[in-house]
């Protein structure tokens, strides 16, 4: 049985005899967040700029040991974060040289976050209803078989390797910014007519446009989309067409369109919600909520030169492995 696994039975179990939800602390936030007030550019807009973190805790998708249940209560998220801590330190030594070794980075590399989203939502999957992904359609369940079929056999070529191999982009830079297991910050710059987005991971910036353009040809094609940007109250909706098909973002091809919202509710948190629709890859439409916290930063270059350095040894050793079983 997986550590996670084991996580959810035990949070599972204490679920079953925790008490109700406390509520009382719900008016106390609530004057708090009406004494806040929303921080605006001088256009009028709200201000989103800064350094943010979507580290978190939360599940992507709703653990089958949490169904129906699309909300922790304050102890059980207290719980699910003390045992997710303990299971997941990479400290803690393997039983085998082989189990050691396979444990890679200790637990300082790491920056998973420290707790579960402040939302208390037992996944970041929002929708459908059961905050998991829905299947792929056939011919999705098809490309990802081949690309399977790829990954599994000796490279004959760089472009056998994927995109985060080969230090091109990542997938944490979006759309959507799903976190990874380290180096989840992002820094937002913001003027009247654009909005800039400094990924952490790797090296990606997302240039958005707001002033009112139409998206670029659909014969324009980029890994990360194209993406423009509009307001919508004080919301940020960013929304994002033109995808290749060498990013596949959990089985996704390139029809993907993801519309995102971007909306300050407080003076140290954004939520990000995000929705994905490509009908050619999955059965239905998903999405999800990740509350965004800021972090004093600052933003290191992620000097990421595997795929300079490393590649030629991997072909390398790819071509000598042949000569051997051959």
């Amino acid at each position: 049985m997986s550590h996670i696994s084991l996580v959810l039975l035990a949070v599972a179990a204490s679920m079953a005899a925790a008490p109700a939800p406390i509520l009382a602390q719900a008016p106390a936030r609530a004057a708090a967040a009406k004494s806040w007030t929303v921080p605006r550019t001088a256009d009028g807009h709200p201000d989103l700029q800064g350094i943010w973190s979507n580290a978190t805790l939360t599940p992507f998708e709703r653990p089958k040991e949490l169904a129906g249940k699309p909300f922790f209560s304050e102890q059980e998220a207290a719980e699910f974060t003390r045992i997710s801590l303990e299971r997941g330190n990479r400290d803690r030594r393997g039983a085998t040289p082989q189990e050691d070794v396979g444990g890679a980075y200790n637990e300082v590399w790491f920056e998973r976050g420290t707790k579960v989203g402040s939302n208390l939502r037992t996944s970041i999957v929002v929708e459908p209803a059961n905050g998991r992904v829905p299947p792929l359609t056939p011919e999705a369940s098809k490309a990802a078989a081949a690309r399977a079929v790829v990954q599994g056999r000796l490279p004959e070529g760089p472009e056998d390797f994927t995109l985060p191999v080969r230090c091109l982009q990542w997938g944490t830079s979006g759309p959507p910014m799903i976190p990874g297991p380290y180096n989840n910050n992002y820094q937002i710059v913001q003027t009247h007519d654009s909005l800039a987005i400094d990924v952490e991971m790797i090296h990606d910036v997302r240039i958005i446009p707001l002033d009112g353009r139409a998206h670029n040809s659909s014969r324009i094609r980029r890994w990360m989309g194209d993406s423009v940007g509009r307001w919508e109250g004080d919301t940020l909706v960013v929304d994002t067409t033109n995808f290749t098909d060498k990013t596949h973002v959990r089985g996704s091809d390139q029809n993907l369109h993801v519309v995102e919202r971007f909306t300050r509710t407080g003076a140290d948190t954004i939520r990000y919600q995000f929705h994905m629709d490509d009908a050619t890859a999955f059965t239905q439409p998903w999405g999800g909520e990740i509350i965004m916290s800021r972090t004093p930063g600052p933003v290191y270059e992620y000097a990421c030169h595997e795929g300079n350095y490393s590649l030629a040894n991997m072909l390398g050793a790819a071509r000598a492995e042949e000569k051997v079983t051959k």
